[in-house]
């Protein structure tokens, strides 16, 4: 089994997206079929509108997909509001060779929203609740021979202050010191309290079948060392409990060779945040995993140029299991 993850960057059609969709499908496709996923975990697919209907639809992923192996697979994707489909933008999206067995999207199932007061900016009132920016999204696979498989596919909240009314002057800056410090708090709370309750997920899990095959696979805006990816692994070393050890998680990308372990560049420097994760008994059947970073651009220079890249700044992973063996 091969699994992948790739954060495609605002996957969209004109007029929102600034690039036509086969300007970006022309680097996309190639990467996309050199991943050879028989699972395949996408970030950052947006949805549009499709005349005559009130619900939104992933027609720039089907445009993309056309033609390639993964056109025909099985899919399950992330809702916005009721009723509307899909989110406008940010959709995870989940494919599979394989047929699902079960589908769920987890959003304060197990983390309910914090209670935050404004300190800076116009806005008004008393706590307001703190929600996370997008769900986790749950698979699960029979695959030929029996064994089943659950799949995370994540997306955590970037390292980006988030908005305060009243104190922004543009869209990266802002007129206080103050004010983003506060933005860049609610960030990081939405970004550690999705971890919490993705580690609470995993629990569930193995509560359930301490053996199961299970991988977490996204976009984690976080290096391994950093509190997201603490709290989702649950390292023997953290809780200081030998007993807890087979419960933690596996960070795979670490087997990559350390010059080529980065799936991001900003201003020169090689940061690894994209990650797949696997338990104990999904990690015993590991054999093998990649990045491809070869064409990765840096995307503070993207950003200070003002550029549309038709790649993503996103380098994939694709990991392969032997789960044919006893």
């Amino acid at each position: 089994m091969r699994l992948a993850t790739f954060n495609v960057e605002s996957l969209d059609l004109p007029p929102k997206a600034p690039l036509p969709l086969e300007t970006r499908a022309a680097v996309l496709r190639p990467a996309l079929e050199r991943l050879d996923a028989d699972i395949l975990c996408l970030q950052e697919v947006n949805g549009q509108h499709v005349q005559g209907s009130r619900e939104r639809r992933l027609v720039a992923l089907d445009r993309l997909l056309e033609g390639t192996r993964y056109e025909h697979y099985e899919r399950a994707a992330t809702s916005g509001p009721a009723g509307t489909g899909v989110a406008d933008v940010h959709n995870l999206v989940t494919l599979s060779r394989f047929p699902f067995t079960a589908r769920r999207e987890i959003r304060h199932a197990h983390v309910q929203p914090l209670q935050h007061t404004m300190i800076t900016g116009t806005a008004a009132g008393g706590p307001a609740p703190v929600h996370f920016d997008r769900p986790l999204l749950l698979t699960r696979f029979d695959l030929p021979g029996g064994r089943a498989v659950a799949v995370i596919n994540v997306h955590l909240r970037a390292p980006l202050a988030s908005v305060i009314p009243g104190e922004k002057s543009g869209h990266f800056t802002w007129r206080s010191i103050r004010g983003w410090a506060e933005g860049y708090y609610l960030s990081a709370l939405k970004r550690a309290g999705q971890a919490l309750e993705l580690r609470l997920l995993v629990d569930e899990l193995l509560a359930d079948a301490p053996h199961a095959l299970v991988a977490v696979a996204g976009d984690f805006n976080a290096e391994d060392h950093e509190t997201p990816l603490r709290l989702a692994v649950g390292a023997e070393e953290d809780t200081g409990a030998s007993e807890l050890a087979a419960q933690s998680l596996a960070i795979l990308d670490r087997s990559i060779a350390q010059d080529r372990r980065w799936s991001v560049l900003h201003h020169g420097r090689p940061q690894m945040l994209d990650h797949i994760l696997a338990s104990h008994a999904l990690y015993g059947r590991f054999r093998h995993i990649e990045v491809h970073n070869e064409l990765l651009a840096d995307e503070a220079v993207g950003f200070a140029k003002s550029m549309h890249a038709a790649a993503s700044y996103h380098a994939p992973l694709v990991a392969q299991f032997d789960l044919d063996s006893d």
